[in-house]
């Protein structure tokens, strides 16, 4: 009984040990197939995952694209930057060397906490900003104290730099921060420190000119630490854009109008060059692309003469009596009047019981006369008989209430009222005097300067229907769809002869002997070859607010007697030469010591002399010094 016993033992041993062989082999298989799965079948994948853990890809900024003036001259630069970074993990204590550094440059509290709040949120060995655009001394002042300030390096970058300061600072608009509404998913918006195209041409071709990002591809390790760069492509820089402006033109006119509240639109009548683009008071883009201050910001936006707005292409005016060329256009072609037929201006127009006044008793004056005297009665009486429906066709035809085509942000559209707009907006019918206000640039009428400059241009060029351009065809980068060559141009269907007719009235505003409204405006050249040339012009003065009965019997105030926000807007167009147009300027004074006759025409004179000089459509650029280079007396 006990070898039975002991028998039983041994095969139950045996089966026990035959079972856990079994399940040793099958783990002992499913480990082996494993390893062979892992490291046979699927071992290019895992390589592959491997290779992106060593391996990473960072993108590179391209520079960002010039901006030009017509001769190649820059607007918008690159410049290079310093900036003072600090690796956290190779500080002591990284308050103690913030302190250190702030000895050296200047770095406010809000600098301190946010490299602190930076490095708690970042591994160690990643490098923070400490501050960007640091002077050549201050970045050479670190270096000299570097021994003393481990952690601290400089790096070396590029930030944009506007020459011009405020002189182009509407029309190139800034570059800024990315913030949300940028994102459109082009991982270089997503750069630190990268910027955006905000405002102007820095907006309208921020895609050509951002460029094509470029790669680095560093290995790494384990942590993120890059140990060394294995490739480089440097990407594509932006394009550069070359634009119709002359440097030289858009700084002199700047200059000229010195602190008033202004805009100034020259442009080419046979091209639609724009050759200046003003608006005054400005600011300094390179502010916007450092980064304002809080003081800086309030500064520029509770200013009343608002330095954020682009006055030339977003500033709305009532024309004044330069609207009168629309007028007189319409009435020619409607034959309400001919240019012969006189009306007697006593000072008074009698609507019913309700009396409009014109500035001056005129007397009998004809067309011309009517033009370069503004008599006030005289369109009274022809927009009477025209109608406000038939002059506000004309006004469209000659580029007013309509968006210019150069695709600035900001850009208005102004209003040529109608009878139809008139029931659609305010559920109102149109009145005679709601006609006699519009024929004289008053009422609801509203235009900008680069409109009041297209309407001078288009009637200095035979009635051709220029649009105004601000990116030359040579630049690699599209035009907006509606800049149109010079060939290109249709025809606006205006008589020949009423344009003569017109133009001589325009001429006769600035030259006729005896009372005119802006001989102020006479052009002044000494040479032979420009003495007889002259310049063509209507002034504006128009009304910011309602003027009651009691002060209209109490006679015209001063100017200076007002506050500054309830002053006229003084308004002036202009072509030159009257005998060969080729240039067109519009001038707005925003609520100004006087008329447009007085305060606006001489502005547009003195601009209008300096571009007859340069001459930029015509001529290659020769600046002051050259010329008088080329015309100085030899050495003895």
């Amino acid at each position: 009984m006990m070898i039975n016993r002991d028998s039983e033992w041994v095969r139950m041993f045996n089966r026990r040990a035959a079972v856990l062989a079994g399940g040793q082999a099958v783990l002992v298989s499913a480990l082996v197939g494993r390893l062979y799965y892992l490291q046979i079948v699927e071992s290019d994948r895992y390589m592959m995952l491997a290779e992106d853990n060593r391996i990473n890809m960072q993108l590179l900024k391209p520079p960002r694209g010039r901006i030009l003036d017509r001769f190649g001259q820059p607007l918008a630069i690159n410049q290079q930057n310093f900036s003072a970074l600090i690796v956290p993990e190779q500080v002591r204590t990284l308050s103690d060397t913030l302190d250190a550094l702030g000895q050296i440059i200047s770095l406010s509290e809000l600098d301190h906490e946010r490299v602190k709040k930076e490095a708690s949120r970042k591994r160690g060995f990643l490098p923070i900003t400490v501050r960007e655009n640091l002077t050549w001394d201050e970045m050479s002042r670190i270096q000299v104290n570097a021994p003393d300030l481990p952690g601290v390096t400089i790096d070396l970058g590029l930030t944009r730099y506007y020459p011009q300061h405020e002189n182009a600072a509407h029309l190139l608009g800034y570059v800024a921060a990315v913030d949300e509404a940028d994102l459109t998913g082009d991982p270089l918006l997503q750069l630190p420190g990268f910027r955006a195209g905000k405002e102007g041409i820095e907006k309208v071709y921020d895609m050509a000119l951002r460029g094509k990002a470029g790669a680095s591809q560093v290995e790494v390790n384990a942590y993120g630490r890059i140990i060394r760069e294995l490739q480089r492509d440097e990407g594509e820089p932006g394009a550069d854009v070359v634009l119709t402006i002359d440097e030289r033109i858009q700084h002199y006119a700047a200059e000229r109008l010195g602190p008033e509240s202004a805009s100034v639109v020259v442009l080419d009548v046979h091209t639609g060059d724009l050759l200046a683009l003003v608006s005054n008071p400005s600011f300094d883009a390179n502010a916007f692309s450092r980064g304002l201050t809080s003081e800086e910001w309030k500064t520029l936006s509770t200013d009343d003469h608002k330095p954020l707005v682009n006055k030339a292409v977003a500033g709305q005016y009532s024309p004044g009596s330069t609207f009168k060329l629309v007028v007189t256009l319409a009435a020619l072609e409607h034959q309400v009047i001919s240019p012969e037929q006189t009306v007697s201006c006593n000072g008074r127009y009698m609507l019913g019981n309700y009396v409009k006044r014109c500035h001056k008793v005129h007397g009998s004056v004809n067309m011309t006369r009517a033009i370069s005297m503004s008599c006030d009665v005289y369109f009274y009486e022809i927009a009477r008989r025209l109608g406000v429906d038939k002059i506000a066709a004309m006004a469209r035809r000659l580029g007013l209430g309509e968006l210019s085509g150069i695709g600035l942000p900001g850009e208005q559209r102004g209003l040529v009222p109608t009878e139809a707009w008139k029931k659609a907006a305010r559920n109102e019918r149109w009145s005679t005097g709601d006609t006699l206000n519009v024929g004289i640039g008053q009422g609801d009428v509203l235009t900008t300067p680069l409109q009041l400059a297209i309407m001078a241009a288009r009637v200095a060029n035979g009635g051709l229907a220029v649009k105004p351009r601000l990116v030359r065809p040579a630049t690699g980068v599209d035009q907006p769809p509606d800049a149109q060559a010079e060939t290109a141009m249709p025809s606006l269907g205006i008589s020949e002869k009423h344009l003569a007719i017109l133009r001589q009235g325009m001429s006769d505003v600035i030259n006729a002997p005896g009372f005119t409204t802006a001989a102020v405006a006479r052009l002044r050249f000494k040479d032979p070859e420009r003495r007889t040339w002259t310049m063509s012009g209507k002034t504006g003065t128009a009304a910011v607010r309602r003027i009651s009965v009691t002060e209209r019997e109490a006679g015209p105030r001063e100017p200076g007697e007002l506050p500054w926000h309830l002053r006229d807007n003084a308004l002036f167009v202009a072509f030159a030469p009257s005998h060969q147009p080729r240039y067109a300027i519009a001038v707005v004074v925003d609520h100004a010591m006087g008329g447009g006759g007085k305060i606006a025409a001489p502005i547009a004179r003195d601009i209008m002399e300096r571009v007859l000089e340069l001459d930029p459509s015509r001529k290659p650029r020769v600046d002051d010094e050259q010329i008088a280079t080329a015309t100085a007396e030899p050495p003895a």
